[in-house]
């Protein structure tokens, strides 16, 4: 229990007020709400209207606002609809805050309407009681989108594989069971022959290539099955998906690396096309730096930027960032109880681009994640691991993108080995010896 009091400063959008707006969001129209001094006494206005949800409306709106002198708006995130005002109204100048649903719920037991949510908006907006989402620039916006493109189409190739597979289960073909994957020129060269109409087991296990060839007989046997007419014609639509989904990959992967070339540093103090000094840009800095990271790649660390961008002033520490991707678990406290809750869903792209970094982390041996993951896989089991170890890739990221300067360093497989007491160890061992009725002489060794 604490003997004085602590005090606890408050948070940048912790401000009180005296000119604010909200935006009620709906999809074809939102509900406005203006909070401002009247000209008599202490007492404040509200005024509340609809504004259609179009371009010109909103632009209108961004001009009135602009007149009032409103210093801070803030818009409610409702699925993708908060999108249009949110950049109109931030193209216009204003300071606009995009905040979480979850967070602006009117007190239970009141009328809920858009209108009097409109005005309870308002007023959390000017008492500084609501906290921000974080929304990146309008360039790492840009390059998300390109990066999130390439995540759901890479998706939709691996279901296309999947469902080929079923399908030549179906056929009763079982090359799966013999090849590691369909996803090889042998596997692929076998199936265009199905495709094709030939179906002799010989002839189609004869074009296997490389290791795949020592497995002739096992080929032979999995390769003999009832692959007809329709399964060709599924199989051939499927193949085409794959194709076409490889060259729209294949293109977004070349767009993306140009967009990361193009981006600048967070607050430009040279031309965003050079550094001046003939290296990188921030963004291709950063991605070159973040791909040294055990787990990690260029197309994943592209990814992790576009998600959370360049400028780590955003987020004041590297647990901040952690608590925003939901990869702690939430503090539970009340009187001398503490426990710890779920994490939350956090932001899917950022938590499964981490996790796969996580687990190829850990396969890959002598280094200090790898080991991080051994040492408390044994106790905790295999998803709290990978979520310890995504969150410490994670803190990495912070570091690495808070200094541009910075490098990965890998700290070794011994580190936490070099950070034991050995006093205090051999203390332990000898006390545990002595109780099993053991005289322990100690001799020290050169």
């Amino acid at each position: 229990m604490r003997a004085s009091p602590e005090e606890i400063p408050d948070e940048e959008y912790e401000q009180v007020l005296e000119r604010v707006a909200a935006v009620d969001v709906a999809k074809d129209s939102g509900m406005v709400c203006t909070r401002l001094p009247s000209g008599a006494g202490v007492r404040r206005t509200s005024r509340v209207w609809q504004v259609p949800a179009t371009t010109n409306a909103v632009s209108d709106l961004a001009a009135q606002l602009a007149e009032l002198g409103i210093e801070k708006v803030t818009v409610e995130s409702t699925s993708d609809y908060w999108r249009i005002w949110y950049y109109l109204l931030e193209s216009a100048g204003l300071d606009v805050q995009l905040v979480n649903a979850r967070d602006v719920k009117n007190v239970p037991g009141r009328p809920k309407t858009d209108k009097l949510d409109a005005v309870w908006l308002a007023k959390l907006t000017e008492k500084g009681m609501l906290r921000p989402s974080f929304v990146p620039p309008a360039a790492i916006r840009v390059l998300r989108d390109y990066t999130r493109m390439r995540v759901d189409l890479t998706r939709d190739r691996t279901r296309n594989w999947q469902r080929l597979e079923k399908l030549l289960e179906d056929a009763l073909i079982k090359v799966t069971s013999v090849a590691s994957k369909l996803q090889t020129l042998s596997t692929r060269d076998m199936v265009e022959a199905l495709i094709a109409g030939r179906s002799d087991p010989q002839e189609l296990a004869g074009l296997a290539r490389g290791r795949l060839r020592g497995k002739h007989a096992a080929l032979v046997e999995a390769l003999t099955g009832r692959f007809d007419e329709h399964h060709g014609e599924l199989a051939r639509i499927l193949l085409d998906q794959i194709d076409r989904l490889d060259t729209q990959i294949t293109q977004l992967t070349a767009r993306i690396g140009e967009l990361v070339n193009d981006i600048g540093p967070a607050q430009p103090a040279v031309p965003p096309d050079s550094t001046g000094d003939g290296s990188p840009p921030p963004a291709a800095s950063a991605v070159q730096r973040l791909a040294e990271i055990p787990g990690l790649s260029p197309e994943t660390a592209q990814l992790i930027i576009g998600e959370v961008g360049l400028d780590m002033t955003r987020f004041p520490t590297a647990g901040h960032l952690v608590s925003w991707a939901r990869l702690c678990p939430r503090t539970i406290q009340s009187g001398a109880s503490s426990s710890a809750g779920k994490a939350g869903k956090g932001n899917p792209y950022l938590k499964g681009v981490l996790g796969l970094a996580a687990g190829t982390a850990a396969r890959s041996g002598g280094s200090f994640l790898a080991e991080r993951y051994r040492r408390i896989v044994k106790r905790r089991g295999k998803g709290k691991a990978l979520v310890a170890v995504a969150r410490s890739i994670l803190v990495i990221i912070w570091h690495l993108l808070a200094d541009p300067t910075a490098r990965y360093q890998d700290l070794g497989p011994d580190y936490y080995d070099r950070r034991v007491n050995t006093d205090r160890k051999l203390n332990t061992l000898v006390r545990q010896l002595e109780a099993l009725g053991h005289t322990v002489t100690l001799n020290a060794t050169t």
